[in-house]
């Protein structure tokens, strides 16, 4: 019991220190764009469009490390026509809601600081990927693997704009966005 109590105290001391230390800044990151989804294996070469629109909520670990939880939606249709105009049967359409949580490393420059982020989530929605080499028609939750790269705009980096995707294993087919982002700082 003694023992017990001695490790409660610590791990409690322990945890209000490093969160007094572990989080500088935090902010709120809005972003809308282009949405898109493509299959991993196609034989017109397809890529559907649709909308896409993600919140994170930021936590600034250092000036070039910064941990995002996220939330967002991906609507992806197919027009019936492969990237050169011609018609096709193949497709791979989402409509999905995105969760999870991204870690984000980029250079502290101002006006213009490139980036890189990777994480893990989870996909909620419904998935089509028909093509010559796959017919997969999912609903339910899938997990996929967020990884952007961008550059952030202006004096104090709160515009965004870069490419996103979600490598979704389980339906064979990813999810992307040309997206544009502004960043609320929020109050410590």
């Amino acid at each position: 019991m003694k023992k017990n109590l001695t490790l409660f105290v610590v791990i409690l001391l322990l945890s209000n220190v490093a969160k007094a230390q572990f989080v500088k800044e935090k902010s709120i990151n809005v972003q809308i764009g282009f949405g898109m989804s493509a299959p991993y294996y196609s034989a017109d070469d397809i890529a559907d469009s649709g909308f896409y629109l993600q919140g994170e909520y930021v936590l600034g670990i250092a000036s070039w490390v910064e941990l995002r939880p996220y939330a967002g939606l991906i609507l992806t249709n197919s027009n019936g026509k492969d990237l050169h105009d011609n018609p096709t049967n193949e497709k791979s359409e989402a409509k999905a809601f995105l969760i999870g949580g991204k870690a984000r490393v980029r250079a502290p420059i101002p006006w213009v600081a490139p980036y890189v982020e990777i994480g893990i989530g989870a996909s909620i929605g419904k998935f089509d990927t028909f093509t010559a080499f796959t017919n997969i028609n999912k609903s339910g939750l899938i997990y996929h693997i967020p990884f952007s790269i961008g550059v952030e705009l202006g004096r104090h980096n709160n515009v965004d704009f870069g490419f996103t995707y979600y490598f979704q294993p389980t339906v064979e087919q990813f999810t992307g966005a040309i997206a544009v982002g502004i960043s609320i700082p929020l109050k410590n």
